[in-house]
């Protein structure tokens, strides 16, 4: 009697959800709650760092983008490290990055060592988050992929507030330093991750690391401990093999442009409405406190969104959830230059958030479920990093918005334009592609 044919793809699409699939889900989330507390705490230590160090706004700014600039190299040059070196691998080494020198960032002693480090924190920061999705989206099932990848993303808004929380609590008596010697846990936890969190079966297959990848089939599955079946080759293109290639061919140039133009539209967005939401409020005549809730709001609508954006997404298809959410989101930007009662005004921010960060982790999903698995991180390091040049663009521009002292109307409005061209450039993205 012939072995069992298993076919990857279709094993894992078709899989039910088992304790397996929580403990990657879990693993990754926590990750994410790290990789969103690393990149946040800078702003809960930057009142302190000017202070101590007698920094002008422009040169904290600077400061600031350090780490972003790391989070774009990390992002292009992680995202395509993994598909040769393996999602595990990658995942641990840039942990080992963001944790590490985010940690030794407390004994900084002037602001160019605390910039380098920051810098090589970024890396990691920006590396670990399109291996985190790829391996997410790789176990998976199809029905439920989206909702998966949201909730697990949804990390990064839980690790923004607990470093908001424990800045609060801790920095007044310990200083600064502590939010950054905190960031090392992960450090310690290393050995343990490397035994919870799994490799890449589509990696392991082709690798012919057969053996490895039959027992983690039997873990999503244990019925197949007691089958005899062989894995199917993975189906692989000719021009796959050349990952950054891959991307621009088989008919994918355009969308691949596309999601880049899409990334980095989004990213621009929530980096000015991060930065500047309180300034911007501010300016029209709300007090510092309000404004500071409306920050809160926009997290909220950001988790919110990202989550139900997840789930709309199984349910229907997630690039009509997309370009429906960046279109309300610019809607909803536009109504906030106008005077409005404060449940509108708190509700629209919400819906400002859903539509900003939201879509940017969809965005991810998207982008993971289009590629194949052979290019998959490559796809999204590079879409993510073409994000950052968003990131590193959106507070800058937003500045430079403020200092021409246009209207608040105008101000809002000039923000929801990257939501209507991002909305048609996923609406561009062609189907008929996706998944080699």
């Amino acid at each position: 009697m012939s072995a069992e044919k298993v076919n990857l793809d279709q094993f894992i699409d078709n899989a039910k959800f088992t304790p397996f699939h929580w403990v990657v889900l879990l693993w990754c989330l926590l990750i994410i709650i790290f990789d969103g507390y690393d990149l946040a705490i800078y702003g809960v230590a930057l009142p302190l760092l000017m202070e101590q160090w007698d920094l002008t706004a422009q040169q904290a700014g600077w400061l600031a983008s350090s780490a972003l600039f790391g989070m774009m190299f990390g992002a292009i040059g992680f995202g395509s490290l993994s598909d040769k070196l393996g999602r595990k691998k990658t995942i641990m080494l840039c942990v080992f990055l963001f944790a590490g020198f985010t940690f030794l960032g407390a004994f900084a002693d002037n602001p160019l060592q605390f910039a380098v480090l920051r810098f090589i924190a970024g890396l990691g920061i920006g590396g670990v988050m399109p291996n985190v999705v790829a391996l997410t989206t790789e176990f998976a099932p199809k029905r439920m992929k989206s909702t998966l990848v949201a909730i697990m993303f949804s990390g990064y808004a839980i690790g923004g507030m607990a470093s908001a929380l424990l800045g609060k609590a801790l920095v007044p008596v310990y200083g600064w330093q502590i939010v950054f010697m905190l960031a090392g846990i992960p450090i310690l936890l290393m050995p343990v991750i490397w035994a919870m969190l799994p490799e890449s079966l589509f990696y392991l297959k082709r690798k012919g690391r057969d053996d490895e990848a039959k027992k983690i089939i039997t873990k999503i599955d244990p019925s197949y401990a007691n089958k005899d079946f062989e894995i199917e080759p993975i189906a692989v293109q000719v021009e796959d093999s050349a990952p950054l290639k891959a991307l621009f061919q088989q008919g994918r140039t355009t969308s691949t442009i596309m999601f880049w133009v899409a990334f980095f539209m989004c990213l621009l967005m929530v980096y000015a409405l991060a930065s500047w939401l309180p300034k911007l409020m501010i300016g029209a005549g709300y007090s510092l406190g309000a404004s500071m809730l409306f920050l809160f709001a926009l997290n909220i609508g950001g988790m919110i969104g990202a989550i139900g954006g997840g789930i709309l997404a199984d349910k229907f298809h997630i690039k009509p959830v997309l370009v429906s959410m960046f279109t309300i989101g610019a809607v909803s930007l536009v109504l906030l230059g106008f005077n409005s009662p404060a449940p509108v005004l708190y509700t629209l921010i919400a819906i400002a958030g859903a539509a900003t960060i939201g879509s940017q982790i969809l965005l991810y999903t998207f982008v993971s479920q289009y590629y194949p698995s052979t290019v998959r991180s490559t796809g999204m390091g590079f879409a993510s990093g073409v994000g950052r040049i968003g990131a590193i663009v959106g507070p800058v521009l937003t500045g430079t918005l403020l200092g021409l002292q246009l209207s608040h109307q105008m101000n809002f409005m000039a923000i929801a334009i990257p939501g209507v061209i991002a909305a048609v450039a996923i609406f561009m993205v062609n189907m008929k592609n996706a998944n080699g």
